[in-house]
């Protein structure tokens, strides 16, 4: 469904990448809001909460509703999946369909923050990993159903890194919220965060170094070709082997000497988690775990479900540069945070526009 890893040059800048899978093309928007945007989080039964943003920030976003004739989809309809603000901060969505559950309650006089909110929270209003572990001791959550995910209760991991390196993970495990400290800097899907750790301890075996031959009795085995160092991890698609294959390409790949050798070098990364569609596939069965969207589904018309990558992003943390590309395309396109800091009005550009534009991308959201 997701996969999310930090990488760092030879200078020790960190650089951040991620894909997203689905099963169905969405309505994905590039999002920026500036310096001093206003935003409410309304959770049932609380009051609202509003902040408003002190950093400017870039994300993937995606429409929390089916819009009608009556209620189109407005700047307040957005939520992020994924986004980069002006000091480096980064914050991701990842599938966790195991997050629901009793929470506890909370004062209904309290103003709470949705879950769904989490993104444009963050990146509005803090700068680095410590900054949000601070505000979310004093700030509650709440899990909502979401009716675009047919009533299921934000079933997501939340992902923030900062341009020092330092990584959270936020987890509503069956409910209760937890903040987990990542030593890796890698996240993938289910099961939780601390079970893929403890998984990570039976791969200690791991090294990036060919071992060519060996010896069995009288017989000297040689290997005919480079590469049987990688023999060892998980070949599969599965959210637990793409863990372990995210940890050994961000502690193994060389380290680049300039950004955007860095860049370059972490989209080959990337690359290794790319999935077309029909490499795997599920029957309408009921036995598939894909995440559903209402409004969004195929329909009943395809013979099977196939999970793709619908877009990829690359974030670098220092220069506050964001990069993406979507399914149709094998180039990225880049948006630079800081030719976009003199924006006084947020702007919407669908990601499919980005299909056949060029590598710089940041004007064509600024004349979005």
């Amino acid at each position: 469904m997701c996969t999310s890893l930090t990488y760092r040059d030879a200078d020790d800048n960190v650089y951040f990448g991620r894909t997203l899978e689905l099963t169905v093309d969405l309505p994905y928007q590039i999002a920026y809001f500036p310096a001093g945007a206003a935003f409410t989080s309304q959770a049932e039964g609380h009051p609202a909460l509003t902040y408003t943003s002190t950093h400017g920030f870039l994300a993937v976003t995606m429409p929390d509703r089916v819009p009608t004739a009556d209620a189109p989809i407005g700047i307040g309809d957005l939520k992020v999946l994924e986004g980069l603000n002006d000091k480096g901060l980064t914050f991701s969505l990842l599938s966790y369909p195991a997050a629901g559950g009793t929470q506890q309650a909370v004062d209904k006089t309290r103003a709470v923050l949705s879950a769904s909110d989490l993104g444009t929270w963050a990146l509005a209003q803090f700068a680095t990993v410590q900054d949000v572990k601070a505000a979310l001791a004093d700030q509650p959550v709440l899990l909502e159903a979401l009716a675009i995910l047919g009533g299921v209760e934000s079933p997501f991991h939340y992902v923030v890194h900062d341009a020092s390196g330092a990584s959270i993970v936020i987890e509503f495990n069956r409910g209760v919220m937890t903040v987990h400290d990542n030593p890796v800097g890698v996240m993938t899907n289910g099961p939780e965060f601390g079970w893929h750790l403890t998984n990570l301890d039976n791969y200690t075996f791991l090294t990036n170094v060919d071992k060519s031959s060996g010896t069995f009795g009288a017989y000297k085995a040689t290997q005919p070709d480079s590469g049987i160092a990688t023999a060892g991890l998980p070949a599969s698609n599965t959210s637990v082997g793409r863990f372990v294959r995210a940890a050994y390409y961000a502690q193994f790949t060389e380290k680049a000497a300039t950004p955007d050798q860095a860049v370059q070098t972490l989209a080959h990364v990337m690359n290794n988690f790319d999935r077309p569609r029909g490499v795997t596939i599920d029957y309408p069965d009921g036995s598939g775990s894909h995440l559903e969207v209402a409004g969004l589904d195929q329909g009943g018309k395809a013979a099977y479900a196939t999970e793709f990558t619908s877009w990829t992003n690359l974030s670098d943390l220092a220069r506050t540069l964001f990069f993406v590309r979507d399914y149709r395309s094998l180039n990225f396109s880049k948006f630079d945070l800081k030719a976009l800091a003199g924006l006084k009005q947020p702007k919407v550009l669908p990601l499919d526009r980005l299909g056949g534009a060029e590598a710089e991308a940041t004007d064509l959201l600024m004349g979005a």
